[in-house]
């Protein structure tokens, strides 16, 4: 069987609240992005393929591995939560070493595996360093050390950049698109720039639900021709904001350059403009009807 996740018609309830609504995702090698607003049910999807949530109904397998099996699943599953942390007092090396000696690895291997890990994130020269002195994405990257040290085939990140400055998060997808190479990485997240730079394929969620499922560049193409921009005055910005889709405003004095998602030209002297994924992404949400018949593969 090879490296693969296939998730059939899988409901996840809560009480009366249903956070997972039949959902059906089929996932190879590689980047995969899952997206989504806060709230739209992408952590609850992570616990469960991470067997830390029971599903409520469906079928969940990780390389043929039923996710009822939970043992044989969390050998060969990664997982870095959003809100991973370590006891602060502890060096990168004490701290690493620590959560090894936890997933019942034996001295031997932590001695060879710890350095190696802490090279690979690129805190081999910060071993010493305490938690609680680290930058936000040297603990980010600690807990992919700790996520990946075990070898696993699937690597699940949960909102892994947020709060990240940009030279952290590009150092940062940098990095899991490496661990990529070999394996699945789910890179599970809101923020639309990290999608884009690293993802081909992704699935979109709302609500517990799939609202799109395909390749960005399929994505890409429902915005094709819809895409516009203009120069307006700042006066006007609260009412065009009114009526149309607005994914991009720069303002420059009195004026502002404006990107407008729209079926047919908004107004007159609008010209058209390239689309990115954060358009399609907006689109995709403010038409989320409409987009029923979107790619199943």
């Amino acid at each position: 069987m090879g490296i693969t996740i296939e998730i059939c018609d899988l409901s996840k309830n809560f009480g009366k609240k249903q956070a997972l609504k039949h959902v059906d995702l089929k996932i190879s090698q590689g980047m995969f992005g899952l997206l989504g607003p806060n709230g739209a049910g992408k952590t609850t999807l992570m616990k469960v393929l991470t067997t830390l949530t029971k599903k409520s109904s469906g079928e969940v397998k990780l390389c043929g591995v039923p996710v009822e099996q939970c043992q044989k699943v969390r050998q060969m599953v990664g997982y870095l939560p959003q809100d991973f942390s370590m006891y602060g007092n502890m060096g990168a090396y004490e701290a690493l070493d620590y959560l090894a000696v936890l997933s019942g690895m034996k001295k031997k291997e932590r001695v060879e595996l710890v350095p190696k890990m802490l090279e690979k994130v690129n805190l081999g020269n910060q071993h010493k360093t305490k938690v609680k002195a680290m930058s936000g994405g040297m603990r980010r990257r600690l807990g992919i050390a700790q996520a990946i040290i075990h070898d696993p085939r699937i690597l699940v990140v949960d909102e892994p950049t947020a709060g990240l400055d940009p030279e952290e998060r590009v150092r940062f997808r940098n990095l899991l698109c490496e661990i990529a190479k070999d394996r699945i990485v789910i890179l599970s997240t809101h923020i639309v720039g990290d999608i884009e730079a690293t993802c081909e394929n992704i699935a979109v969620l709302n609500q517990g639900e799939i609202l799109y499922r395909g390749t960005v560049s399929n994505l890409l193409e429902a915005v094709k021709g819809k895409v516009f921009t203009m120069e307006v005055s700042t006066m006007e910005l609260p009412s065009i904001q009114e009526r149309f889709l607005v994914t991009g405003i720069l303002t420059n004095g009195s004026t502002a350059n404006i990107k407008i998602v729209s079926e047919e030209c908004p107004v007159k002297g609008a010209k058209p403009g390239s689309p990115d994924v954060e358009d399609a992404y907006m689109y995709l949400m403010h038409h989320a009807p409409a987009q029923a018949g979107n790619e199943r593969g």
